[in-house]
């Protein structure tokens, strides 16, 4: 009797074993609304890094000695402090690397587009005003984005097109390590590249629309490894800042992991926070952003 008692404790062990194998399994392999909402916030964050940096670029630019103070920036607020190498008031030389720091203080500073940041982040380039393809290297310092800690150092390239209209077109290296309040990790290598398609040359950003392109893989917490392409380039419209939402507006990114995929549509280019999320032939609408 003992025997048998033990033999069914045995089976009942290996089937509930069996049972959260698959259960992991299973989880490992889902995409989840909640996961593409957290893929949504890191592609703001990128997006709101490529603005502070590359218009930090092009004040330098505009005025090779700029100003003992560099506020007059709208895409960063005016909490903003920021440092250079050579130092405000020195006329930068061709050939010169420029370094650039930009701090944003430890409490929180609010952009103008409602997101909120702290830390710092660190810029370098070398000042070519004849060349049509810039290099810029970039590194998080204890940074923050809406309470996302952001590490390491990055690169992205800014090329100009040519033609009648000539715009520039970024293409950011991605490999970054993501990390939520709640401390789960997540680690992105990629590519996104960002068109400047209208207005580009003008003084004001707020009419500002871009599109976007590209591919990446996020390795989860649990080291499940999921791929993201954007299927239909994702839009981007400055003139949504007046609203405090976040400015990707139209577009899909499709996800896909194991033997599943899903999709992530921003739209018809309304400025909101929602966004459709499908799989399964499923769909639902989530919140992205903040």
């Amino acid at each position: 009797m003992k025997t048998r008692i033990l033999i069914l404790s045995m089976v009942l062990s290996v089937m509930a074993i069996s049972c959260s194998k698959d259960k992991n399994d299973d989880d490992n392999t889902t995409i989840t609304a909640e996961e593409a909402g957290i893929n949504s916030k890191i592609d703001i964050a990128n997006d709101d890094s490529i603005d502070i940096i590359t218009e930090q670029e092009n004040n330098t630019y505009a005025n090779t000695s700029g100003r003992t103070t560099d506020i007059s920036s709208s895409v960063i607020a005016p909490c903003a402090n920021v440092i250079r190498v050579p130092a405000f008031g020195t006329a930068v030389q061709v050939g010169q690397t420029v370094t650039k720091t930009i701090d944003f203080g430890t409490n929180g500073c609010t952009l103008p587009n409602g997101n909120v940041v702290k830390g710092i982040i660190v810029i370098s380039f070398v000042y070519e005003p004849n060349a049509t393809s810039h290099t810029v290297t970039y590194t998080f310092n204890n940074f923050y984005h809406n309470d996302i800690k952001f590490n390491g150092t990055k690169t992205f390239t800014r090329t100009m097109t040519t033609g009648a209209a000539p715009h520039p077109i970024v293409t950011m290296n991605m490999d970054l390590t993501a990390t939520l309040a709640d401390g789960r990790v997540f680690t992105r290598t990629g590519q996104r590249i960002r068109e400047h398609i209208e207005g580009a040359g003008n003084t004001s950003w707020t009419d500002d629309v871009y599109s976007v392109t590209g591919s990446w893989t996020t390795t989860f917490p649990n080291t499940t490894v999921q791929t993201a392409t954007i299927t239909t380039p994702l839009i981007v419209k400055m003139s949504c800042v007046s609203q405090n939402k976040p400015l990707i507006v139209q577009g899909i990114i499709t996800f896909v992991r194991g033997a599943h995929s899903a999709t992530l549509n921003f739209g018809d280019g309304t400025c909101d926070n929602l966004a459709i999320f499908t799989k399964d032939g499923v769909s639902v609408q989530i919140t992205i952003g903040r």
